[in-house]
């Protein structure tokens, strides 16, 4: 494969990424809905998780497809280095949506709510300690997997020729679409939202504030994919301890909403057109 391939293939172009991580992805999980078969079963747990690697396998696709041999070094160097991130930002990582989740709680708890309840994650690791490894192995290998492609290719596909915002403004939604199927999988988390209910909704507009903040992470630790990955697996692990109120679990959008706002206002960078200049790493 040439040099000028890389660059001028519609193959690096942003949509051809999501055109496969959502086709590999719906491809497995829209006749798991159809036919009604149950994420737990093991007729249901293959396919599901095949189709969660869907960002994965676009991500390492496209970046053999369309990168030369620098390019693919960045790629996984970016997965790998874990001291890229830093002290200070490994801090920001870990100790992020702790504190958004427990300010959520506490605003519901001043409104006369509750906050919410344990799940049934930290229940079971208080009867058996050693459950905690199964758990926290799952939910790494889970939702931080999709960071091979959402952040560890296309984000910067994205920023080549505009901001860090615009680059969120897009995909935020199409995140946000790549998980519609799982709403009628039975078994899933979203399934147990319901569709159409305010969880529903929550959930999808939830993840274009989200973005913005995985975003200013990985433009703060020179772009790091396994920084993102950690910050994905606070997100998914720290939801699996607590079963928000309806009251607690808007506060929690809204703390998303105004910590991306507070980003956008405070970072300059966010706003200021990238012009690719560390996109392709030196692809």
């Amino acid at each position: 494969m040439s040099e000028t391939l890389r660059s001028s293939s519609a193959l690096s172009r942003p949509w051809a990424f999501f055109c496969l991580a959502i086709g590999w992805s719906w491809l497995f999980w829209i006749p798991l809905a159809l036919l009604g078969v149950d994420f737990g079963t093991p007729a249901g747990l293959l396919p599901a998780l095949l189709g969660l690697l869907g960002p994965m396998v676009a991500g390492v696709t496209c970046t053999y497809l369309t990168q030369g041999k620098d390019g693919r070094r960045d790629y996984w160097t970016r997965i790998v280095d874990v001291k890229r991130p830093g002290i200070r930002w490994y801090a920001i990582i870990l100790l992020f949506v702790p504190i958004l989740f427990a300010l959520a709680v506490l605003l519901d708890r001043l409104f006369g709510g509750t906050g919410g309840a344990w799940e049934e994650s930290p229940i079971r690791i208080w009867a058996q300690p050693w459950a905690v490894v199964p758990i926290a192995l799952g939910i790494f290998f889970v939702g931080p997997m999709e960071e091979f492609g959402w952040r560890g290719y296309v984000q910067d596909r994205l920023q080549e020729k505009g901001s860090a915002l615009r680059a969120s403004l897009i995909l935020g939604p199409v995140w946000s679409i790549w998980h519609l199927p799982l709403f009628f999988i039975d078994g899933t988390y979203q399934q147990g939202l319901g569709v159409g209910t305010l969880g529903f909704w929550l959930f999808l507009v939830g993840i274009v504030p989200l973005t913005v903040v995985f975003t200013w992470i990985y433009n703060h630790t020179h772009r790091s994919t396994f920084a993102i990955m950690v910050f994905h697996f606070m997100v998914n692990f720290t939801g699996q301890m607590v079963e928000f109120t309806v009251r607690a679990d808007v506060f929690s959008i809204g703390l998303w909403f105004a910590a991306a706002l507070g980003i956008i206002l405070a970072s300059r960078p966010m706003t200021s057109p990238s012009h690719g200049h560390h996109a392709r790493g030196g692809g």
